[in-house]
């Protein structure tokens, strides 16, 4: 690895702390759902709401801080993401009533919203063409890491006394490392050529890529920027004839959500209490499924730039669908012995951290031009929440609805819907210019 991209991966790494608070927030839930449910008496509907609302912040967070982005550049609105995620967790730990915990959630999620678009974008921008996605993978990895490191802190402040309050106020130290390392970032040479700092830019994109590709890529930005369409974002979106990427793109968001990943790394606990576990056995299963969520998306990292973007979609999308299916069949043991559940539910998190977990996030930031790409990129983020939210909000009635044999097929069928979709709309985006 030469110089230039040394100092890529260190600045995308320092970047993707915003991804491991985005990762940490998601997954932090999951484990103080068999404290804070009897404590605070929530019936499934109400777990549905406090869980979810996270995510209906995190819809109209990635559209506030894609304008902000836009308009006061990236490293600023890193640092406004790490401070509201920082005050919101300690003040949902020290919360006595369901309204209360729901408030700040929703503020926690106007973080994690800028957090899921910025982190991805700063790196995409900062990334020569022949790593970009590996690049970008670190923040999905980021991602996983905060993942897993929730699932630890659950299950050992699972035996204290305060367990959920403690589990929430613990988000405030991933936020205060990122605040300390955030000084160390530059802002993105492409938004500083982008709106006309062009010698502070052009000299932070010196010291990332080669001379010879200099000149050449801010040519590109400059023809971009010439491009540019003023008036209302959205419309010009489609003025420029990229609504229908844009709808792909929203099908590409929405459909990692609906994936049923989210709901087994959401939900583990009641999915497994189906399975008769009691709550120690149910946390330890998530680390499991942390860990491997980790080393699946290190492989996924080494294969996004090699295999391509839309091979690792199908890939994922069919693998899940056929796990799904078997994930279903082993409830009960009549059609596949209960015992293989964990090692299906660890082998299908596996295949969606290789595949739909990374690559759906590169995607999104590769598939739109600059001029166009804060505004379309908080669009599709947008919708991905929107999805999440309802994922995460009726997912407790479901399997409390329906077997749970019925709630995976119906996952099972979204995944074989999506893997059509991508075999005829979706395009290969791995030699997109950023």
């Amino acid at each position: 690895m030469n110089q230039s991209n040394k100092r890529v991966f260190l600045y995308s790494l320092i970047a993707s702390l915003g991804g491991l608070l985005f990762g940490f927030d998601i997954a932090i839930f999951s484990g103080a759902i068999p404290f804070i449910q009897p404590e605070l008496d929530l019936s499934p509907a109400q777990l549905g709401w406090v869980a979810s609302s996270l995510y209906l912040g995190c819809a109209v967070g990635t559209m506030i801080f894609g304008k902000i982005a836009e308009r006061l550049g990236r490293k600023k609105s890193l640092f406004a993401v790490a401070v509201i995620f920082g005050i919101s967790s300690i003040a949902m730990g020290l919360s006595n009533h369901m309204n209360t915990v729901v408030i700040w959630r929703i503020i926690a999620g106007f973080s994690v919203g800028g957090a899921s678009i910025l982190s991805p974008l700063y790196i995409a921008e900062l990334s020569p063409r022949h790593i970009r996605g590996k690049m970008v993978s670190i923040n999905q990895l980021a991602i996983v890491i905060g993942i897993l490191m929730a699932y630890i802190t659950n299950y050992y402040l699972s035996f204290t006394a305060w367990n959920w309050r403690l589990m929430f106020i613990s988000g405030a130290l991933p936020a205060v490392l990122f605040l300390v390392f955030l000084p160390f970032l530059p802002e993105s040479p492409k938004w500083l050529l982008f709106n006309g700092q062009r010698e502070k830019g052009r000299k932070i994109l010196g010291s990332l890529i080669s001379p010879d590709q200099l000149q050449d890529e801010i040519d590109h930005i400059d023809r971009q920027k010439n491009q540019e369409h003023k008036g209302f974002a959205i419309a010009t979106i489609f003025k420029q004839g990229f609504g229908f990427v844009l709808l792909v793109a929203i099908v590409i968001a929405v459909c990692q959500q609906f994936s049923g990943a989210n709901a087994v790394l959401f939900y583990a606990p009641i999915i497994f209490e189906k399975a008769g576990m009691d709550v120690s056995d149910q946390l330890f299963q998530q680390i499991l499924i942390g860990g491997i969520n980790l080393i699946a998306t290190l492989i996924g990292m080494r294969f996004v730039d090699k295999i391509g973007r839309k091979k690792l979609l199908l890939i994922g999308s069919g693998g899940m669908a056929s796990l799904l299916v078997l994930i279903g069949l082993s409830f009960g043991g009549t059609f596949i012995p209960s015992y293989l559940l964990s090692f299906l539910v660890i082998a299908f998190i596996g295949v969606y951290a290789a595949t739909l977990g990374p690559v759906t996030w590169v995607v999104i930031t590769e598939i739109f031009p600059m001029q166009i790409r804060e505004t379309a990129v908080g669009i599709a983020s947008a919708f991905l929440w929107i999805a999440c939210f309802s994922l995460t909000y009726l997912f407790p009635v479901i399997i409390n609805s329906f077997t749970t044999l019925q709630t995976f097929l119906l996952f099972a069928t979204i995944c074989f819907a999506y893997f059509i979709f991508i075999l005829f709309a979706v395009r290969e985006t791995k030699n997109n210019r950023v």
